[in-house]
């Protein structure tokens, strides 16, 4: 029979079993997890805007701008005020042309972000917000602000562009005030000098309520203003730079540059085709970043540093320097006969002449641009010895300009030819076609421009770049020089033939001539692998009362460098020339 006095005491135990499970449960909370869940709590009232700074903008010379700042309209969407959303995203996508699919991307990568301003379409037309603003109230979660965006005045390579920073970015830069919602330099300048145009963000601490709004509770000291950064004014000539974009040849790929001979600075910086950088302010699409990726012409690759070429002949006064170095050759000094070309083993190399020079001289080698000099030149050397001068020339080495990305180019050596062509490959012949900056020898535009700069400055070559100084901090930057490995006489003797190149009969380059400035120069005409056309170079100096400009002229399969590219070069001095008598 069973205990009536215990059953009866039953409700008593259960209501003091809950008591205590109340209690302990309370225990834990409050006092071993009470830290976190105090933190938790902070978290959800408090929130820390951030405040970005206005981005330096890009000035050339003369204070003319080149990359400035605009303002902007752009659409943003709190995650946690989302009520509907399909709604949301169908509501975006139809009234600004983007693709659902990225809509759904954004939101579902910034998904723990749900009370951040996470921005979803920028620069738009003041015509569109305002026919969409009264639209705003039914979604809580979408609503406009002011900002700036960047704009590009001409199209170019060396600024770069700026672009929305990615997850990966963002988890590098986050430590240094960097949002989500930030813009970051993607490449050349804007990328090269980020940190300084970028500035420095803020912040602003704020007390909200559960919907989001601002208590106002938080009124001294909690707050940190950004500062915003600097302006880049460059080596740069606005007007320099559109007049030879405007005559650079209609379709044609390729790249020109000129530099001041005494200290480097890039005046004028062309490659094409080109680009506009603003479509990256404009929600540009997959399908337009897809078009713009598999152009066959490239034209977001900067040929002028990021491409590499055979040089041709504009190669030729490396082997002249290295055998008047090594007295191997003076200036007196006859080689093999020229009659249209020199056997080597069981290979004829012709020269581009083919009914031959005769016997010449090194200055006359230089201003016929005769290859048979140069294969013959080319026996007296290891290929060790040729790769070893070739870059304490500045060829084939980065030149370390301020850009990212700079390709160093390519110069073969014995075991890189063992092992692409076999052990038994005679390297013999390999020298004779790099003596001529033919094989596998690769350049960029810009080391012979600087190269040919530093033959026109007596041999001190000047480390090439953009940057000349702030607004803000008004002193010029300093940058590297070193020196050529070659004595005066030689020099000297090297200056000659080029000015012969272009001043007198028979010289290669004489369409690049202009009455009243000495003009110094070389030919190139470079064959490719693609079988095309060869490429045109045409680079070298031009001197008033001192040398003051160094240029190239590249043309891909443009033909002869000679009838191609020279007569551009002409055009570019006669300009200068022009330009700093007006000014």
């Amino acid at each position: 029979m069973p205990n009536n006095k215990l059953l009866s005491k039953i409700p008593f135990y259960g209501i003091a079993l809950i008591f205590i499970i109340l209690i302990v449960s309370l225990f834990k909370l409050q006092v071993v997890q009470g830290e976190d869940y105090k933190q938790i709590a902070e978290e959800n009232y408090v929130r820390i805007k951030n405040i970005q700074p206005v981005r330096g903008e890009i000035l050339d010379r003369e204070y003319r701008p080149i990359a400035i700042n605009k303002p902007s309209y752009n659409l943003y969407i709190i995650l946690g005020k989302i009520r509907e959303k399909d709604k949301v995203i169908d509501f975006v996508s139809r009234n600004f042309a983007i693709e659902k699919e990225k809509i759904k991307e954004t939101i579902y990568q910034n998904r723990f972000r749900l009370y951040q301003e996470i921005r979803l379409v920028q620069n738009i037309d003041y015509e569109k917000l305002i026919a969409i603003s009264e639209q705003l109230n039914y979604f809580s979660s979408l609503f406009f602000k002011t900002e700036t965006r960047r704009e590009y005045l001409y199209p170019n390579h060396f600024t770069g562009y700026v672009g929305r920073i990615d997850e990966q970015e963002f988890s590098k830069l986050k430590d240094k005030g960097y949002s989500i919602n930030s813009m970051l330099g993607k490449s050349g300048l804007e990328k090269y000098y980020e940190e300084m145009l970028a500035g420095k963000s803020g912040y602003e601490i704020l007390q909200v309520d559960a919907a989001g709004n601002n208590l106002q509770f938080f009124k001294h000291n909690l707050e940190k203003k950004p500062e915003n950064g600097e302006s880049l004014i460059l080596t740069i000539d606005n007007e320099l730079q559109e007049y030879i974009s405007s005559i650079f040849p209609g379709k044609a790929k390729g790249c020109i540059v000129v530099s001041d001979i005494k200290n480097g600075e890039i005046l004028a910086y062309i490659s094409k085709p080109d680009f506009d950088q603003n479509i990256f302010g404009n929600n540009l699409s997959t399908d337009d970043w897809n078009k713009i990726l598999q152009d066959p012409s490239k034209p977001m690759l900067d040929r002028v540093i990021h491409g590499t070429y055979p040089p041709g002949s504009v190669y030729k006064p490396v082997m002249a320097f290295l055998g008047l170095e090594e007295n191997v050759i003076d200036k007196k000094t006859k080689l093999t006969k020229c009659d249209g070309g020199m056997q080597f083993g069981d290979r004829y190399f012709k020269c581009w002449w083919e009914k031959g020079h005769g016997r010449l001289n090194v200055v006359d080698a230089i201003k016929q641009s005769c290859d048979v000099f140069f294969y013959d030149l080319s026996t007296r050397f290891t290929l060790e010895q040729i790769n070893n001068y070739t870059k304490k020339n500045k060829l084939c080495v980065r030149t370390g300009i301020d850009l990212p990305g700079e390709r160093a180019g390519f110069f073969p050596t014995k075991d890189w030819y063992k092992q692409n062509y076999g052990r038994y490959i005679s390297i013999t012949g390999q020298k004779v076609n790099i003596a001529i900056g033919q094989g596998e020898v690769l350049v960029t535009p810009l080391q012979i421009c600087s190269f040919y700069a530093a033959i026109g400055n007596d041999g001190i070559w000047k480390q090439p770049h953009f940057l000349l100084k702030t607004v803000e901090h008004q002193k010029n930057t300093t940058f590297k020089q070193e020196y050529l490995p070659v004595n005066r006489e030689h020099l000297e003797l090297i200056q000659k033939s080029l000015y012969k190149v272009v001043n007198e009969q028979y010289g290669t380059g004489t369409a690049a001539g202009v009455y009243g400035v000495k003009v110094y120069g070389k030919t190139g005409s470079a064959e490719n692998h693609m079988g095309k056309e060869t490429h045109a170079w045409f680079t070298g100096y031009a001197e008033w009362e001192e040398p003051e400009i160094a240029f190239v002229v590249f043309l891909e399969n443009a033909g002869h460098g000679g009838s191609a590219a020279a007569p551009l070069a002409r055009k570019i001095v006669k300009f200068y020339d022009w330009m700093m008598k007006e000014r």
